[in-house]
């Protein structure tokens, strides 16, 4: 069974950090492009970070470029998002997400871990 599941989302103060995980069971994410998107309270989804399956290339939405990280773990069949320099607007369900390669849609997705930065 194809799964992903999201952790390490909570409650973090302004200039915070937190890293979240993306795992995988039932295939390896290596052979994946897998993004991380984001749901504020009455807003769309949209696409946070995301890292490519054959150049490894990275993309960030500029509301996060310099202050989060993607990166993947092979041996952990595991994505990471290293988010650093935390703001109240980064409050959001996230959700990562997994698709065969640039060309096809994002067909696996985690049911979200909560984020939410605030004093």
């Amino acid at each position: 069974q194809v799964q992903l599941v999201e952790s390490g989302g909570g409650l973090a103060q302004p200039g915070g950090s937190l890293r979240l995980s993306c795992a995988a069971s039932g295939f390896t994410l290596d052979y994946y492009d897998i993004g991380w998107f984001r749901q504020a309270p009455g807003k769309e989804r949209e696409g946070v970070s995301c890292v490519g399956v054959s150049d490894r290339s990275t993309y960030y939405a500029d509301s996060v470029k310099g202050r989060f990280t993607i990166s993947r773990d092979n041996a952990k069949n595991t994505v990471y998002l290293e988010m650093n320099s935390l703001k109240p607007e980064d409050t959001a369900v996230y959700y990562c997400a997994a698709r065969p390669s640039w060309r096809d849609s994002y067909d696996a997705w985690g049911r979200g871990t909560q984020v939410t930065v605030s004093s």
